[in-house]
């Protein structure tokens, strides 16, 4: 298949998605800290925007003929982000979201864009361009956060 390339990386994006969403959950039950309220509730906020984007992966890759991942072991082996580490204190946790939304920003540009428009896949690209301005987004409203303190 021609477009194996961007089928392949876009199943390595839904696998960063789901182990995101499972980090986010975690933070969101376990965050402890002077502001827990405030990031208990943008976490959820965060997860539950990370579940509309794995849908719209897993069914773009669908749309090219693809078959995305749809296990936790095959997510697992294909992520590039690791599992959460963080104690659970706030400032922790912060510093592992931008790590983590700053390498999925680079993998978009660097990987998925360019072979998105090799393969003239302008749908494809949208999307990437999409999630990529939501990841940039939140890096910049955690780092702003961070500032704060």
């Amino acid at each position: 298949m021609e477009n194996q390339k961007l089928i392949n990386f876009l199943n390595q994006l839904l696998s960063n998605y789901f182990v995101m969403y499972v980090k986010l959950h975690r933070y969101h039950w376990f965050v402890q800290g002077r502001h827990f309220y405030q990031l208990h509730g943008v976490f959820e906020d965060m997860y539950t925007e990370t579940a509309g984007d794995l849908d719209e992966i897993a069914e773009r890759v669908l749309m090219i003929n693809g078959k995305p991942l749809a296990t936790m072991s095959k997510y697992l082996k294909e992520t590039t982000l690791e599992e959460a580490t963080a104690d659970d204190k706030e400032d922790e946790l912060i510093s592992q979201l931008i790590r983590d939304f700053t390498l999925l920003i680079k993998e978009i540009k660097e990987i998925g864009l360019p072979e998105a428009s090799e393969q003239h896949d302008e749908p494809t690209a949208d999307l990437l361009i999409t999630l990529q301005g939501k990841l940039e987004k939140s890096v910049w409203m955690l780092r702003a956060y961070n500032a704060y303190e």
